[in-house]
């Protein structure tokens, strides 16, 4: 009841009277629930909702302030909260306090709402002053609701056999039907390029990527992974599996008694070893992508199986783990991407493609039961996790290594005319000069002998695969010519997003057909790095 009453006395509150009126009444904010919360965990908060609930704690705070990033598909504003001590709510206002910026990103996809609810709870912390000591080497952002057009298709029928909320949950895609976590190459969503903007203008170190996760009965209440590509920079994936993603694990341990652990599935295949299998390597996905950005990425997955509000209260323990590590190392953090940037890759070998790598010995896996109850409201069986664990070793595939390698060149050199690559190169923040008058120039050019396109459309594009080697020349390139160097930050990014056998670049998203079909050599040539 006291939730419930908490619930109307906010919307009551929102509608009546303003939030810097309630606050210079008197008015006690600091209890203010969710819906999840007001309703025992029966509904999830609305995009309108979450919009008000925001309006409060930032008039609330002065170490809150809210914008709005971008747009979704139908136009409905991206809020982005920024905590910490900030003279105003713009990137270059938090990048001159010189901070570790943490950026936190929820409800990428819609019927995945125990980061959403998560956020918002830690949120009202942050108004509260519960962590105000962060505030002196962190600046936090948080975008709790990404697809909020998904947000609002709800229906008791998304998300089938995840337990709750009972009252129904957004959709997995945006209003395109894209799955927006698979877009961070192609970038065909609004949304997508809406929070390109916030890692190109506020370049936030650490990016926290909140999802939950069916699959295998397991015996976690929250799985992890960080950046699983292998071009991502060695120094930052040993600091997350060494330092940083252990820490948490632990601390989470022993204050909540709950196991944490890196996410996989055991596969139902029988052609495949029995094993700890984690997902995809592509940068398509938006912790690996940021790992090829040079900057840590830490994947969180709660469990579909526990009930709604375990889910929530798993999310925020591991993200309030997360932001305290970060506070304690955050000087290391800055030095690491910093050496990351610095660090030229031309000339280096960089994975085009991979496969899963075996650990060097079998790991402890903590497998789980289910159980099966029905939704009140429609009859369908929602699992719920028992207290059953059984310990399994077995082998785990949670890395990648490369099976074709190339060394990256001094540049790309890309055709004026290829003006979809050039709006690519810069939605990605990716830097390139145009030449101002033809000129010769020692080049690379891929030499196509084969091409395959998929049978079936994914995501909107049918996959291409280009067979073929580089061959050295010499040609006169016309004036408007791209040269993008990869002695630059995003100089990884750009090997795996231009280069013609990657498997996750524009040629394999078959965004480059036009300009291939009836063409010998691939149309964007490469300058080679010089020894």
């Amino acid at each position: 009841m006291r939730n419930t009453f908490g619930w109307l006395l906010c919307g009551l509150i929102l509608c009546l009277v303003p939030a810097e009126t309630a606050l210079a009444q008197g008015i006690d904010l600091s209890f203010l629930p969710t819906r999840a919360e007001a309703t025992n965990y029966a509904e999830t908060t609305r995009y309108e909702e979450v919009l008000a609930y925001l309006d409060i704690l930032t008039a609330t705070s002065d170490k809150l302030q809210q914008i709005y990033f971008g747009y979704t598909t139908e136009g409905r504003g991206l809020p982005l909260v920024i905590f910490g001590d900030v003279e105003e709510p713009t990137p270059a206002a938090v990048r001159a306090t010189g901070k570790t910026r943490v950026f936190v990103l929820a409800n990428i996809h819609a019927g995945e709402v125990a980061g959403k609810e998560a956020m918002l709870a830690l949120m009202r912390a942050f108004a509260a002053e519960a962590h105000d000591a962060w505030t002196d080497s962190l600046v936090v952002l948080v975008a709790p609701i990404y697809n909020a057009d998904g947000n609002e298709r709800v229906s008791l029928y998304n998300r089938p056999r995840q337990h709750g909320p009972i009252g129904g949950m957004g959709q997995r895609p945006n209003a395109q039907d894209y799955d927006l976590n698979r877009d961070f190459m192609k970038l065909d969503a609004p949304e997508t390029r809406s929070l390109l903007r916030v890692l190109n203008r506020f370049d936030p170190h650490v990016l926290v990527d909140l999802h939950t996760t069916n699959g295998t009965a397991h015996a976690y209440h929250l799985t992890y992974s960080p950046p699983l590509h292998p071009n991502t920079p060695a120094p930052l994936d040993q600091f997350l599996r060494a330092r940083w993603l252990p820490a948490v694990t632990q601390s989470v341990k022993e204050k909540h008694g709950w196991d944490y652990y890196y996410y996989g599935n055991v596969p139902r295949r029988t052609d495949v070893p029995r094993g700890w299998y984690t997902f995809s390597h592509q940068p398509r996905f938006g912790t690996n992508y940021t790992g090829l950005r040079n900057r840590f990425a830490i994947l969180s997955e709660a469990y579909s199986y526990a009930n709604f509000d375990d889910r929530v209260q798993a999310t925020r323990y591991f993200v309030e783990e997360i932001l305290a590590f970060a506070y304690q190392h955050a000087t290391r953090i800055r030095t690491l991407v910093e050496a990351a940037d610095a660090a030229s890759v031309v000339g280096e070998p960089l994975a085009l493609r991979a496969q899963f790598a075996r650990s060097e010995e079998p790991v402890e896996i903590l497998l789980g039961a289910v159980e099966e109850e029905r939704n009140p409201f429609t009859g369908e069986v929602m699992l719920l996790r028992t207290a059953e664990v059984q310990s399994e070793q077995m082998y785990e595939y949670g890395r990648f290594a490369g099976t074709e390698s190339l060394a990256a060149p001094a540049a790309y050199l890309v055709p004026p005319t290829l003006t979809q690559v050039q709006d690519r190169l810069d939605a990605h923040g990716i830097r390139y000069e145009a030449l101002a008058r033809d000129q010769p120039m020692d080049i690379e050019a891929f030499r196509i002998d084969s091409t395959q396109r998929a049978e079936r459309a994914f995501q909107g594009h049918y996959a291409r695969t280009l067979f073929g080697t580089y061959e050295p020349s010499t040609r006169t390139l016309p004036a408007g010519t791209l040269v993008v160097p990869v002695a630059q930050p995003l100089g990884r990014l750009a090997f795996s997003l231009l280069e013609p056998r990657s498997d996750d670049g524009l040629a394999a998203w078959g965004m480059l057909d036009d300009a291939i079909a009836g063409q010998r050599y691939y149309p964007i040539l490469r300058q080679p790095a010089t020894e």
